[in-house]
């Protein structure tokens, strides 16, 4: 009977930390869906305007997170989405012989300002995450495109009850920038737009009104 004692040693030549990563996924993406829920404020009120309660808003949409280093934690993200407003206020828009025209009305009913966008967002990323877990601190900042696709006021007050649809006063595109952090599910999220709501002179002469304001939480989604 014979017998053999051996004693060997490979050779590797990966660095010490990447061949302690039992599993390794070259393909690994983070947060493809969003889903986000905003209150919005308006900016630059002409005098007398009031928000009344929430003007909830609601976001979603899909994101391509391509990461751009090799720990996968830094990436950025083209996207698209859609995005609903329910703008609350006193400031009231009539039309009279068929020019458009604006009040300031305190005893009414309702007012309410919908909004319907198509938005183009392009994030840059920032995160903690590993590929086994979906608990870590990110930071994401971006530059988002809106483009108006609808728009309907419904209004019930003194002067009855009136619906308006496809307000041509309003601009039809925005550009504005947003911030998104937080851990794990809970995300704060702030957004500004940088052009007003309305077409310049149109609420009050040579004047623009309405930069708005979000701010509320965004959910994401493998």
């Amino acid at each position: 009977m014979l017998s053999w004692t051996a004693l060997a040693q490979a050779t590797d030549s990966l660095p010490a930390y990447e061949r302690t990563i039992k599993v390794s996924d070259p393909f690994y993406r983070e947060d493809q869906f969003y889903i986000g829920i905003t209150h919005s404020m308006l900016m630059q009120k002409p005098k007398g305007l009031e928000q009344r309660s929430i003007s909830l808003g609601t976001s979603f949409g899909f994101l391509r997170d391509i990461p751009v280093n090799r720990q996968r934690t830094v990436a950025i993200a083209p996207g698209a989405g859609l995005a609903f407003y329910n703008l609350r206020h006193n400031l009231v828009l009539l039309h009279d012989d068929g020019v458009p025209a604006f009040f300031i009305e305190n005893d009414l009913s309702k007012n309410v300002q919908k909004l319907t966008y198509l938005e183009i967002p392009l994030e840059f990323r920032w995160r903690t995450s590993k590929i086994h877990s979906h608990k870590f601190w990110r930071v994401y900042t971006g530059i988002k495109y809106s483009y108006l696709l609808n728009s309907r006021i419904k209004y019930e007050g003194a002067y009855g009850k009136i619906e308006t649809k496809k307000n041509e006063l309003l601009n039809r595109s925005n550009l504005g920038i947003y911030v998104t952090a937080g851990f794990n599910t809970w995300n704060f999220y702030a957004y500004y737009g940088f052009k007003p709501l309305y077409r310049k002179g149109t609420v009050d002469a040579g004047e623009s009104y309405f930069n708005m304001v979000n701010v509320g939480l965004m959910f994401y989604i493998l």
